[in-house]
This record gives C-alpha cells, sequence and structure tokens, in this order.
C-alpha cells in the first residue's frame, strides 16, 4: 500500500506541494474548508479530500483527519498555512506521528515565546515583553525609548499591529484591547517591543537534518507594517550574493534554527537591519512557506521552489532519499499590489525579463528574472511606478485575520 500523506490547507495554497506528493507516488488525503472546493486545486494529484465547516476549529480538523485515519494508516500530517500549523502538529500528537509536536511548533508561531529562545541564544531581538503585569510594562516602558509597537502573539504579518508614539498611548491600546472581553483580544495576547526604523529582509530556508540545505536572502522594498497600514507596492528582491548583508543574514538565519532545533522542513525568517546602528534584530519566523509568490520569485533565481523541497522532505524515506536540485545565483524580484479593478490587464506589461504574472483577483503583479540585479532593480523602480499609476487600490487596514 502507498505511504499515507494528509494535508491540512485553511487556505488555498500549496498546490506544487501537493503535486510533489503526488509524483513521489504518495496517496494524498486534502483537508480543506467547504468553500475552498472551487479552487483550482490541482485535483489529479489529490486521492480524497474531505472537507469541514467554513468556521470550522482545530478540533475539526483533527476530528476530519482521525476520520481519514479510520479507513487508511496515515504516514504524514502536514498543515500547509500559518494558522495550520499548530492544527497539524496537533493532529500529529493525537495520531501518535512524527513531526513538531504542539510545543514545538508554538516556538514559530507565539512571538513571545519566538523572542525568548532567540534572546537567550544570543540573536539580537527589540527590547520586548509580554504583557501581563502593570509595574513590569511601566518599568519596560520607563526603561525603552520611544516609539513602541504592540503586535498580537499568533497572528500573521502586519496584522493587528499598532504603532504607539507614547507610553500613554501603549496604555491607550491595552485598555482599548481589555475593554472588548473576549480572550483573542485580551492584552496577554500581545507583546510590547521597541520600534526600531529600518530596512527589512527576509530568509526563506530548506532544512535538512538541522542543517540549512538551500537558503534565499531578499530584502523587501517598502516594509510589510508600512504596505498594510498605509498602502502602496510591495516589492522583494534577491540580495547579492557576495555582500556583507548576505553573510550576516545567513549566519543568523543558521543560529536561529539551531536554537530553535528545526530538523527538517522549510522556513521563513524576518530580520530587521536598524537606520541607526546597522545591527540585524529579528522579526519573526516560520516553519512553513513565505506568502507574497517568495517561493516563485526563489525558484527563479536560485533553482528551487520552496513547496516542492518541502514535500520532498516530507515524503523522503530510507529508500528515497531527499536530494537538493541543482542551485544557481541569478536574480529575481516581484511587484505586488491591490488592483482597483477585479482582473486588471497587464497586457501592455512587456519586458522580456517578466517571466509570471500573478492572476489572483485583484491584484495585480509580476514576477522578474535577470542574471544582472541591477536590471531588476530597474524593473522593479519601474513597475512600482505604472502599477501606481495603472491599478493601484488601498484597502484600509485589518486588525487580525479574519478568512
Amino acid at each position: 500500500m502507498k505511504n499515507h500523506i494528509v494535508i491540512i490547507a485553511s487556505d488555498y495554497k500549496g498546490t506544487e506541494f501537493i503535486e510533489e506528493c503526488q509524483n513521489a507516488g504518495w496517496h494524498v488525503t486534502l483537508v480543506t474548508r467547504k468553500k475552498l472546493l472551487d479552487s483550482l486545486w490541482p485535483w489529479p494529484s489529490i486521492n480524497d479530500v474531505r472537507t469541514v465547516e467554513d468556521d470550522a476549529g482545530v478540533l475539526d480538523y483533527v476530528r476530519a483527519a482521525t476520520n481519514v485515519a479510520g479507513s487508511r494508516h496515515i504516514d504524514r500530517v502536514v498543515g500547509l498555512d500559518e494558522f495550520d500549523v499548530i492544527t497539524a502538529a496537533m493532529t500529529r500528537e493525537h495520531l501518535n506521528l512524527p513531526g513538531l509536536s504542539r510545543s514545538h511548533a508554538l516556538r514559530f508561531r507565539d512571538k513571545l515565546t519566538m523572542r525568548g529562545i532567540a534572546s537567550d541564544a544570543g540573536i539580537p531581538c527589540p527590547e520586548f515583553t509580554g504583557v501581563f503585569n502593570a509595574a513590569h510594562i511601566n518599568q519596560f516602558l520607563d526603561a525603552t525609548p520611544a516609539p513602541f509597537i504592540v503586535k498580537p502573539r499568533h497572528e500573521v504579518s502586519a496584522f493587528g499591529i499598532r504603532k504607539c508614539e507614547t507610553a500613554g498611548e501603549v496604555w491607550d491600546v491595552l485598555t482599548d484591547l481589555d475593554g472588548r472581553n473576549n480572550w483573542r483580544d485580551h492584552p496577554s495576547q500581545f507583546l510590547i517591543e521597541r520600534f526600531i526604523e529600518g530596512r527589512v529582509y527576509h530568509v526563506d530556508s530548506v532544512v535538512e537534518g538541522g542543517k540549512v540545505r538551500a537558503c534565499g536572502v531578499s530584502q523587501y522594498g517598502t516594509t510589510p507594517f508600512k504596505v498594510s497600514h498605509y498602502g502602496g507596492v510591495f516589492t522583494s528582491s534577491i540580495v547579492p550574493y557576495k555582500s556583507d548583508e548576505r553573510k550576516q543574514l545567513e549566519l543568523l538565519n543558521r543560529a536561529l534554527l539551531m536554537a530553535f532545533k528545526y530538523d527538517r522542513g522549510v522556513s521563513h525568517a524576518e530580520f530587521l537591519q536598524s537606520d541607526a546602528d546597522g545591527q540585524f534584530y529579528l522579526l519573526e519566523v516560520a516553519c512553513r512557506v513565505g506568502g507574497a509568490y517568495i517561493a516563485n520569485v526563489l525558484e527563479h533565481a536560485c533553482g528551487f521552489n520552496l513547496w516542492r523541497e518541502w514535500a520532498k522532505l516530507e515524503t523522503a524515506t530510507a529508500e528515497n532519499p531527499y536530494k537538493l536540485p541543482k542551485l544557481r545565483k541569478d536574480f529575481a524580484g516581484i511587484t505586488l499590489a491591490l488592483a482597483n479593478v477585479d482582473e486588471p490587464d497587464t497586457s501592455h506589461y512587456t519586458d522580456e525579463e517578466i517571466v509570471y504574472k500573478i492572476t489572483k483577483p485583484k491584484h495585480v503583479g509580476m514576477i522578474f528574472h535577470s542574471s544582472n540585479q541591477t536590471r531588476i532593480d530597474e524593473l522593479i523602480g519601474t513597475y512600482t511606478e505604472r502599477i501606481t499609476n495603472d491599478f493601484l487600490a488601498v484597502a484600509p487596514v485589518k486588525e487580525r485575520y479574519d478568512d
């Protein structure tokens, strides 16, 4: 009987992961929400699908996977989305399967836990504190230079982040949260840290046997915080391979994943380089593929697709061990924005370096590939301006990820 992998996906993503599991000869079961059945899943690569209600909680997914196990033995359980990391871990624990436990996975989900582990390992983090004790909070605010960030411990990207210019504003935010009288918004679900102005980089890795086998190092143009709060065009591009920044980030990333005792999978880590002192600080790390088409950018620049490599790691066996593909050192970048029309017409965007166009409704964007880094920078600058003039829409910032 074929090995069997159950893939939990509360959002539509990871089609390459699913395809690669099928390519490896595994039986693939997808567990997803009912409303996502109309999405463009790679159905020829899926042997079975189970659904949960659209508002399903973690235990609903655990139960659905457990029911699958009743008729066919499960060898692996993987969660594709950030919000599926803990769900998959709980499912593995319940079914006594290998992989990250819930407590281990929580290191990559809870930003307060994340900060503590990284700081203990000597990895620089912005000064931070949990939100539990009023005297402790005041002590932190008195000792730490403003401005401050009040940040949800479990949300993704820049959802729910508030920038506060004074200690009084921090307390106003905490009082507002406390007055909502629900556990998700309870002040203890947040942390406070010093706001550092700077440039944000991300390191996306393939990890096997506790070692980084391949990684891409990229820099955001406008930071995700500024894009989500003030609008604009999101950009990201490969950092030059011989640069000091890249060397420092690769070392930090290896130390970070070692501190987190991450053995196998993919990771997405974000670091901020301070404008004031030039030092790199950890922003966050996740044990999944980064969003915003980062996997596609790295595939064109570096020769590996994070989704496919993750699937190869999960389906590797003693008989068919994981093998890293041939890597390359080209350059690539992406421009991406909300569009003011449902299906933006980009047929007039014709530069030969455009290798991928985003087709998601109400979005406009493209990936560029070249052996020349300067050309990528030129294209990102040009298309940031063109997209802004032709299609840019700005959506109000969300406090949380609701769907």
